[in-house]
């Protein structure tokens, strides 16, 4: 990693560049006034004491080893501590990711588990491969995981992780691996009123951003299901989006509104996309997830809104509205590509006949 120091105007800041890593970009969002610089392709930070002093925590925490920012002049680099696992393991975690990536997971949870499993053997790094057992987990967990006090998100991820090693590389039984999952708290989702949609949608002036947000609420995206639509996915004879490889790796259809497919109209003239429906400056490239995000990020801004929401918020905002109009949780349940327990097969069925029927929320806004 890289570290520079630059003004902008009169405040001191620090541009941090480095290769992607899901670790250290999740503790730089915890930190206050920290953003992603699209143009420079760095992650942006005050230079003040209370941050500096989150940074260092952070690297000693990613096992990074930094000098004293306060003094740095024009520019720094962090260096990684000696903290080398033998070959035998290093292929060890090459395998688990060749095994996830076999088994499909997403790019990023391949990552997320590949880094927890390093972590993981880099806090046995003393003991032999042949000497690390289950009671090796929850030594880990309450040694490592929770007096750092990483989220029940994270922590749940890790444990995931650890799970489908012991399990499909050590072929471990269920019953040997004792390592419950942390108790998570029920917070429920702070969604947007419809006029808040409305305000939402009118402050984005340019076409491809408007449709792209509105698109999010109108069908109940993800954003990465958004930013991998392709243009054959839309079917605006049947009204219908495809969501191919959502999470799960999972397919799903859901209605499309009319309005919305005049909006996708209109942006299409005048963008014309080549593959992807939504695509970066670079004909061809998929649109990044973070630019997606700073879109959002000015939109809330210039529409005033002062709720602690995010694009996600739009998704919950688009069942939530669902349900208010109505619509059977059934229905909302398999729009959103959730899981159920026995009856996702037969629900899936009475979507398909019923689809047709179902208004999205999309069509209440005055645009």
């Amino acid at each position: 990693m890289k570290i520079e120091t630059a003004m902008v105007g009169k405040h001191r800041i620090l541009r941090l560049f480095f290769t992607y890593d899901i670790f250290l970009i999740q503790h730089l969002r915890k930190i206050e006034g920290a953003y992603w610089n699209s143009g420079l392709r760095c992650w942006v930070v005050p230079h003040i004491k209370t941050v500096i002093q989150n940074l260092a925590s952070m690297a000693n925490e990613l096992g990074w080893y930094m000098p004293d920012l306060l003094q740095m002049d024009n520019e720094i680099y962090f260096k990684k501590l000696n903290r080398t696992l033998t070959p035998e393991k290093e292929e060890v975690i090459e395998s688990f990711t060749g095994y996830l990536r076999a088994k499909r997971y997403s790019f990023r949870t391949v990552t997320v588990y590949s880094e927890a499993l390093r972590i993981f053997m880099e806090f046995n790094s003393d003991k032999e491969l042949t000497e690390i057992t289950e009671k090796d987990l929850v030594h880990f967990n309450t040694e490592y995981i929770l007096p750092k006090r990483y989220s029940w998100s994270y922590q749940n991820q890790v444990i995931s992780a650890l799970k489908i090693y012991f399990r499909e590389i050590l072929k471990k039984n269920e019953e040997e691996i004792k390592l419950e999952r942390p108790r998570s708290g029920r917070h429920l989702p702070e969604i947007f009123s419809v006029e808040e949609v409305e305000k939402l949608l009118q402050s984005i002036r340019n076409l491809k951003h408007q449709a792209a947000i509105a698109l999010i609420y109108a069908c109940g995206l993800r954003r990465s299901e958004l930013i991998h639509l392709k243009l054959r996915d839309v079917d605006s004879k049947r009204k219908l989006l495809i969501i191919k490889g959502g999470k799960g790796d999972k397919d799903r259809v859901v209605p499309l509104p009319d309005r919305m497919i005049g909006m996708l109209r209109n942006y299409y003239k005048i963008y014309r996309p080549s593959e992807w429906l939504f695509e970066g400056n670079v004909k061809g490239v998929t649109w990044s997830e973070t630019s997606l995000r700073e879109v959002f990020i000015r939109a809330m801004k210039y529409a005033g809104i002062k709720k602690n929401l995010t694009l996600h918020s739009l998704r919950h905002t688009y069942a939530t509205h669902l349900l208010e109009n109505g619509i059977d949780l059934r229905f909302i349940q398999v729009l959103l590509g959730h899981r159920s327990s026995r009856t996702t097969e037969i629900y899936t069925h009475v979507m398909a006949r019923s689809i047709d029927r179902i208004k999205s929320p999309f069509e209440n806004l005055n645009l």
